[in-house]
């Protein structure tokens, strides 16, 4: 895992770097969405997550699932920067013949469950929760939601199952960068109250500032929030976060960096060509 020289910081702006690299490479889609989310994965593969890179499938390990699973490459970057694959692989990301597909796959290592079709990690991340109790063990499972995947009702089944059985090994976290495929989540359908949603539904809710690594730390290795309830902590992100060409734009969502606007990107993340 990484190790004690490398900060959560470090380890963010890494995996901005990469996923740039990447999504541009192959003039691929949805920077924006794998920049808002750099801060969470780099913090959960920090310490948070229970791990052996060298054995992917440790009985014992904690799950994660990338519901939103368009986010790929930077999920993809996190997993060779912690030892589960090469780096040099990310330069495969969306080539043919490639494990490192455009939507999250399971082919890879570290990787539990592919997603792509929204609304349905909180399902898959609820039935292996119950699975974990029902044996037993103590190993938790981690979800990744986008918000605008929150529209699905798809999602509001294991909101209202998870609490029922008693999941406090399940952690759900929302990417709420409040900008979905078609415009914001406020004027595609408004998700407010968010947290007074989830806590309706049973569940013990937290909400940060998702840039914030103190906080997202201090969050995440306190799980469960509450005994005996599933935890949800939103995080209030930016689309794009880091590029400022890129905060809070829809474009980017679907457009990939040419060579000078990946430049730009480089600088103003202080990692330069």
């Amino acid at each position: 895992m990484i190790t004690d020289s490398v900060t959560t910081h470090n380890l963010a702006r890494t995996l901005r770097e990469h996923a740039l690299r990447m999504v541009h490479a192959v003039n691929a889609s949805h920077i924006g969405t794998c920049l808002s989310m750099a801060d969470i994965i780099a913090v959960l593969y920090s310490g948070v997550l229970h791990l052996n890179p060298a054995d992917p499938t440790l009985p014992d390990r904690d799950r994660l699932i990338l519901s939103k699973g368009h986010g790929a490459a930077i999920l993809y970057a996190a997993l060779a920067e912690t030892g589960f694959f090469p780096v040099d692989e990310l330069n495969t990301y969306c080539r043919e013949n490639s494990r490192l597909m455009g939507h999250i796959s399971h082919h890879v290592p570290g990787v539990e469950v592919s997603t792509g079709s929204l609304g349905h990690g909180l399902s898959f991340g609820t039935g292996m929760a119950l699975a974990c109790k029902r044996d037993n063990s103590n190993w938790r499972v981690f979800v990744i939601l986008s918000d605008g995947e929150l529209d699905e009702g798809s999602n509001w089944e294991p909101i209202l199952f998870a609490p029922h059985h008693q999941l406090d090994n399940l952690v759900a976290i929302v990417d709420y960068n409040k900008i979905q495929s078609f415009g914001t989540v406020e004027e595609v359908l408004s998700l407010e109250p968010l947290r007074a949603k989830w806590e309706a539904f049973g569940w013990e809710v937290r909400e940060v500032d998702g840039h914030d690594h103190a906080a997202l730390t201090e969050s995440l290795s306190s799980i469960p929030f509450k005994t005996g309830k599933p935890s949800v902590l939103i995080a209030h992100t930016v689309k794009g976060k880091g590029v400022s060409y890129m905060e809070n734009s829809l474009a980017w969502h679907y457009r990939s960096p040419n060579d000078e606007l990946l430049t730009q990107a480089l600088d103003e993340l202080g990692c330069g060509e």
